[in-house]
């Protein structure tokens, strides 16, 4: 029996009685007469009633057959099952995109969406096996990520022969939901990639997934994809496998807080948790442990819907080198975003660079003092002290951050170290002194905002005593070194007296592309310390001494203390964030040729010996390059690399899921309909869906349809004219027709 594509437009079939209902209008219009003149014409015409009613009703007939078959060709006939395979039918090819990304091992009863989505692909097999010509392919999400795509696909183009079903069921049976993010994306468009176009086959693509807002709510790529599929014929199946929306949590962030860290110095990390449900939940413990050992979990007394609530912890490793910190939540829903790793690197201590100017190095014993005292209070910094010509003359790299003090005058390669080291990620602290040169300064450090130093200078002034109005000499703004100080009264700072500083010129304002600000002024409001920013650095110039010299800062007041502790943490700020690296991106290594050797082996998670070993190749940068290409495992990744002297080496990543994709916010069917209107497809819910023999593609059967209508039309055309009354040609006496 043929079926057709579009069984709504059936509808149509209605409009067969228009032909009817006008010869019967066209009955009741006619008005008998009585006339004695055609009585013999009567009698002829029973004589050949029966011929002119036959052929009345043939003509009635074509014209409500003409109008049944236009509406049939409008539905698209197919010819479906067996008849179709013995007419010569196309071949169909049923291509499912099976969604394994995280989110649908959401789980609910004893099921899940994954264990529905396999269901549905063991009734697609059962419902087309035993059919003739008939194709299956089965392509997960997650391997439409890898580069080549058609050597991972479970099935590509596979006959469905005898034997096929249990090769299916088997790699159903050992078939998991992996840890990637992967969306639909991918995997339509590898549809052309593997298959092509499909043009001399019946394609049926099945897209079996749970339909996520955070994917479908605005799916401008998706609607491309899909519609690219319906335009070369395939017929498109919308299968979710999601009944309803169910908590979630999910561990968004585990990383070192802002700060300096170095072995023997606590320092805190920070911990993030979101809730996807849209009501509050409670009394949130998460379970955290050092390098395998469990330590005191951490409890979150609220998190408010759909928001995020970070807490800190603190830690303290003893030795320097490599940590591994993980952080798990208690199961629900799913369960792939409930745990987070971390790799912290905690350095035996921070290098940090003081230059003095003066000979007698009197503000870089204050500043080393506040560093680094020494005795049993550790800091972790290890504080070095040089001349200005050490800039020049040496590499500046292994420091973290690098204070001048009362600089006179820089060599220009020291000026252009200086401001490589902060472009490159580094910390500048000026301090000004009596020595401080001010033309040097604005020509080769200010350069017009070009260069490194935050101001253009006037020259030093002293700030008068104000006996009316009094008030603290230093007035700070809000930033990361004085924010302990923010919102607390009688702070140390207000003990701070400031006698003499260096102006900047009274008409100086930042331009607006300018990264310059000020963040602490005097009472007269003169500014007193400038930022800005220098590439991916920091750059800080105080515009009086470090020494008790011009100020009393650094005589005895613990806010001098605080505030360049606080500055060495805010130039480690950039360092210490987070290295966050997905699920299902490969991990590249970069190694020095003249220190590794190009073998490098590999340890994933789970494993405790290594997996694999790749050789790394060159790079056009002269490097060696080793890349890991599947990562679809979260969880500690350990390369280890063999040093050219002998010695190994051992660097370890940490690689977790996209937390976002926790998020089981869900479309509906009329919701989804609506973002992808105007594009054909059928959406049938997992549990509701059933598959017929006659619901699988067959012969099309249009074009013999319209060739049938076609015949219809030229035969109604001529019943029409026979049927009708024609006066017979006259002759003229003239000869010509009159």
């Amino acid at each position: 029996m043929p079926t057709f594509v579009h069984p709504a437009l059936l509808w149509g079939l209605l409009a067969v009685g228009v032909p009817v209902l006008i010869h019967l209008i066209n009955m009741f219009r006619h008005r008998r007469v009585r006339w004695a003149a055609m009585e013999f014409l009567l009698v002829s015409q029973r004589r050949n009633r029966t011929w002119v009613l036959l052929r009345q009703l043939l003509l009635l007939a074509a014209r409500m057959a003409a109008v049944a078959i236009l509406v049939a060709l409008l539905a698209q006939p197919m010819l479906r099952g067996v008849w179709g395979d013995l007419l010569g039918a196309a071949r169909t090819h049923h291509v499912v995109l099976l969604d394994d990304s995280f989110s649908m091992s959401d789980r609910w009863a004893d099921t899940s969406a994954f264990a529905e989505a396999k269901e549905v692909v063991r009734r697609i097999a059962a419902t087309a096996d035993g059919r003739q010509r008939q194709r299956f392919t089965l392509l997960r999400f997650s391997q439409a990520l890898r580069p080549v795509v058609g050597t991972q696909a479970d099935f590509v183009e596979e006959p469905l022969e005898a034997g096929f079903r249990e090769r299916l069921e088997s790699h159903l049976s050992e078939m998991e939901v992996s840890q990637t993010a992967a969306g639909p994306a991918r995997a339509l468009q590898a549809v052309g990639q593997l298959l092509g176009t499909g043009e001399e086959e019946n394609r049926l693509v099945y897209l079996v997934s749970d339909f996520r807002a955070r994917e479908w709510d605005e799916p401008v790529e998706l609607r491309e994809d899909l519609a690219r599929l319906a335009d070369a014929g395939a017929l498109l199946h919308l299968v979710p496998c999601v009944d309803d929306v169910r908590a979630n949590l999910a561990i968004r962030r585990l990383a070192p807080a802002d700060g300096l860290r170095a072995a023997g110095v606590p320092f805190f990390m920070e911990l993030t948790v979101e809730n996807f449900a849209p009501e509050a939940v409670h009394d949130v413990t998460v379970m955290l442990t050092e390098n395998g050992h469990s330590r005191p979990a951490v409890t979150i007394e609220s998190i408010p819907p759909r928001a995020t609530v970070t807490e800190r912890f603190q830690v303290r490793f003893s030795e320097p080198g490599t940590h591994l910190v993980t952080a798990s939540l208690e199961g629900d829903a799913v369960a792939a975003d409930n745990h987070r790793f971390a790799v912290v690197d905690v350095p035996a201590d921070v290098p940090v660079l003081l230059v003095d100017g003066a000979f007698d190095g009197r503000d870089a014993r204050y500043l080393a003092a506040a560093l680094a005292p020494g005795g049993r209070v550790r800091t972790g910094v290890r504080v070095q002290v040089e001349p200005p010509r050490f800039l020049a003359l040496h590499p500046l790299d292994e420091f973290a951050a690098v204070f001048l003090a009362n600089v006179e005058h820089l060599e220009d390669s020291a000026v252009a170290a200086l401001e490589g080291f902060a472009a490159g990620g580094g910390g500048v602290v000026f301090f000004l002194g009596e020595r401080s040169g001010i033309p040097f300064h604005n020509e080769h450090l200010y350069r017009d905002g070009e260069g490194i130093f935050p101001a253009p200078l006037a020259g030093p002034e002293a700030l008068p005593v104000d006996r009316l109005r009094r008030g603290p000499d230093l007035q700070v703004a809000e930033h990361p070194i004085f924010r302990i100080f923010q919102g607390e009264r009688n702070t140390f700072l207000e003990l701070v007296n400031v006698e003499r500083y260096v102006a900047v010129p009274a008409d100086w304002r930042p331009t607006a592309d300018s990264t310059a600000r000020t963040i602490a002024r005097l009472r007269n409001g003169a500014p007193l310390v400038v930022e800005r920013r220098f590439g991916e650095g920091h750059v800080l110039a105080f515009l009086t001494t470090a020494a008790p010299v011009w100020n009393n800062w650094a005589r005895g007041n613990p806010s001098f203390v605080i505030a360049v502790q606080e500055m060495q943490a805010f130039f480690s700020r950039g360092r210490d964030e987070e290295r966050f690296h997905p699920v299902g991106v490969p991990i590249e290594l970069e190694l020095d040729p003249a220190v590794h050797r190009p073998e490098v082996r590999f340890v994933v998670p789970g494993h405790s010996a290594p997996t694999a070993t790749l050789d790394a190749v060159p790079t056009d940068e002269g490097s060696l390059r080793a890349t890991v290409p599947e990562t679809f495992a979260a969880g500690f990744y350990e390369a280890r690399l063999l040093r050219a002297d002998g010695g190994t080496e051992s660097r370890r990543l940490a690689v977790n899921v996209e937390p976002a994709e926790g998020d089981l916010a869900l479309l509906t069917g009329p919701e989804l309909a609506a973002r992808l209107e105007g594009i054909p497809y059928q959406y049938s819910p997992a549990a509701a869906l059933r598959f017929r023999t006659d619901d699988l593609a067959g012969r099309d059967l249009s074009t013999a349809v319209l060739a049938l209508l076609v015949v219809l039309l030229v035969g109604e055309q001529v019943l029409a004219y026979s049927s009708g009354y024609h006066l017979p040609a006259r002759t003229s006496a003239r000869g010509g027709a009159a």
